[in-house]
């Protein structure tokens, strides 16, 4: 528990650390902390979640072909130009900035208020787990329109001029149902992703910082190894997830959901395919997660 300490009169206990934030701090409190670390952390590591993206491309170009995250990048910067891996950013720091808002503020609130439901006293896991669920569905409501665009523009020998040129040829060709198309498989991936990493990261904390203060190290070792169990967990879905969102290597139809795509993954590539990217996806969730829980973190300390 949060240490206290006499107030000015000297009659009632103040609480003197910054976790007596989440209960009594105002929604656009957490909203602010939440934008900033989400578009931190898609800024810092988002070279590699384009690797990520073309790893995972179930029949890709033999020019398009990685052994590794590093050679990808010196690939693409070499025969694509420096700015190639970043391709698609603009449209994820649109959408991070709303989507980890709601996510982060979602996640304070609910976490307590389960928290007092489940458990009279002290940190509920399970709550935890709820919340981390619940605040995905507003998070990815916002979020899966961005990763739409955002992959198409990543993959290689993309099409698209732009953004918005993405959107209206999007738009036109596969209407707007073309957005949320992976919807269903972004939550089916994202609501157990997230129930692990607040789970994980809650246990960690409680080994690492047990008094709950604000401690850095604690914050960021906890977030890194959050996202990279998540991140490892989950990769079979997140393949199905880029399928439905490029449809690359689908020829004369649409892909409709993820049971029609993790068929043709497997139709494809066999039950190996569905581990495609699995190193760029950790290696991107890890600093990720680490950064989005440091920042997080550091405002939340400074906004109390």
């Amino acid at each position: 528990m949060s240490d206290s300490r006499e107030s000015r009169d000297g009659d009632l206990p103040v609480e003197d650390d910054y976790e007596s934030l989440p209960p009594t701090a105002s929604f656009a409190t957490h909203m602010a902390a939440g934008a900033v670390a989400g578009i931190l952390e898609h800024t810092v590591m988002y070279p590699v979640d384009s690797v990520k993206t073309r790893m995972q491309t179930l029949q890709p170009d033999p020019r398009a072909q990685y052994r590794s995250v590093y050679e990808a990048l010196s690939r693409i910067v070499r025969t694509e130009g420096p700015l190639r891996p970043l391709r698609g950013l603009s449209v994820t720091l649109l959408g991070a900035g709303p989507a980890h808002a709601l996510y982060f503020a979602c996640y304070e609130k609910l976490k307590h208020r389960l928290s007092q439901l489940l458990q009279s006293r002290g940190n509920s896991h399970i709550a935890n787990g709820m919340a981390g669920g619940v605040a995905t569905i507003l998070h990815d409501a916002v979020m899966n329109p961005a990763e739409v665009v955002k992959q198409r523009m990543q993959v290689y020998n993309s099409p698209y001029r732009g953004l918005w040129d993405c959107v209206w040829r999007v738009c036109r060709a596969e209407g707007v149902v073309a957005f949320y198309r992976s919807y269903g498989t972004q939550l089916l991936m994202n609501m157990p992703f997230q129930a692990v990493h607040f789970v994980t990261y809650e246990l960690i904390q409680e080994q690492l910082n047990p008094g709950r203060r604000y401690r850095p190290d604690s914050h960021v070792l906890a977030g890194a190894a959050a996202g990279a169990v998540s991140a490892g967990i989950t990769t079979p879905l997140d393949v199905c997830k880029t399928l439905l969102n490029t449809q690359e290597g689908v020829a004369g139809r649409s892909l409709s959901g993820v049971a029609d795509a993790a068929r043709t993954v497997y139709r494809l590539g066999g039950a190996p395919a569905f581990f495609r990217g699995t190193w760029p996806r950790v290696l991107y969730q890890m600093p990720s997660t680490a950064i989005a829980w440091g920042v997080y973190e550091f405002f939340k300390h400074n906004l109390s």
